[in-house]
């Protein structure tokens, strides 16, 4: 791989396919250059990982409940003794809604998302089709290369 990467190729495919799955390597440093290359050609860059997220479609594009760790707190009243539930916007649609003016649109990258499931792959996959301004990249693993396919690729027929 060439020390010096313009990142036209994977921006091409990425506004082609709309969602990517990356394989950068183990050792760092690639995901921020890319991410830089997407940038510098009008996107904005969110990074969120894949661990904990829970319900993808709620999480990303609706309202969803929070309900932190109680910490020994307790509810008061007659409720159960579980903590309150915070409600917190999706996201996806408030990125959107606060886009620069010059902006092409939202790159969501996914980091350790070789533990989504394949319907939550699916989702993933789906999403640029419903928002066009919308693109994904999902970390799926390592390589010894940073090397992109197309996230549809990775789902694995059953």
């Amino acid at each position: 791989m060439a020390l010096i990467t313009t990142g036209r190729g994977m921006i091409r495919d990425l506004e082609k396919s709309g969602s990517l799955a990356v394989y950068p390597p183990l050792e760092g440093g690639f995901e921020g250059r890319y991410q830089r290359r997407l940038r510098a050609s009008g996107y904005v860059s969110e990074s969120i990982t894949a661990r904990g997220l829970g319900d993808l479609a709620m999480y990303l594009t609706g309202v969803h409940g929070v309900r932190p760790p109680h910490l020994g707190k307790k509810t008061v009243g007659n409720g159960p003794a579980v903590g309150y539930v915070y409600y917190v916007p999706p996201i996806v649609n408030y990125k959107l809604e606060h886009l620069p003016p010059k902006a092409k649109g939202l790159v969501l990258w996914i980091m350790e998302g070789q533990i989504l499931s394949s319907q939550e792959i699916e989702y993933l996959t789906v999403l640029p089709k419903s928002e066009p301004r919308v693109k994904v990249i999902v970390e799926m693993g390592g390589d010894r290369f940073f090397r992109w396919t197309p996230l549809q690729n990775t789902l694995v027929p059953a």
